[in-house]
């Protein structure tokens, strides 16, 4: 049995629906998700901004759904109310709750 709210669809309808789910899929293949962007970033310079007064920049060798990162050639910038304190550090893993903004390609250099 069909249900009261679906009608069967009309010859002229089932144009506009084909047309209409082509439209969507060709939307669809030109959207990037967000880990994808990420995935892209692999084996890239990446500048991080968390939550609170840290930077981060570096290498990103890899992350998972939740975007926790593991970095290499770290560069670990904290802006707290004495100056800022620059950390070198060989390797980290990342957690990615506290992470705000991902920017590819690196920190600006600073001028």
């Amino acid at each position: 049995p069909v249900s009261s709210c679906v009608r069967p669809l009309k010859r002229n309808n089932q144009a506009f629906i084909m047309a209409t789910q082509q439209k969507e899929q060709k939307t669809n293949m030109s959207q990037l998700l967000p880990l994808e962007l990420i995935d892209k970033c692999i084996g890239e310079k990446i500048w991080i901004i968390m939550k609170g007064d840290k930077e981060l920049t570096g290498t990103l060798r890899g992350f998972d759904a939740y975007v926790n990162m593991v970095l290499d050639d770290v560069t670990e910038y904290d802006f707290a109310e004495e100056g800022k304190k620059v950390t070198k550090l060989d390797s980290i893993l990342l957690n990615g709750n506290n992470v705000s903004l991902m920017v590819p390609g690196g920190k600006p250099e600073e001028k």
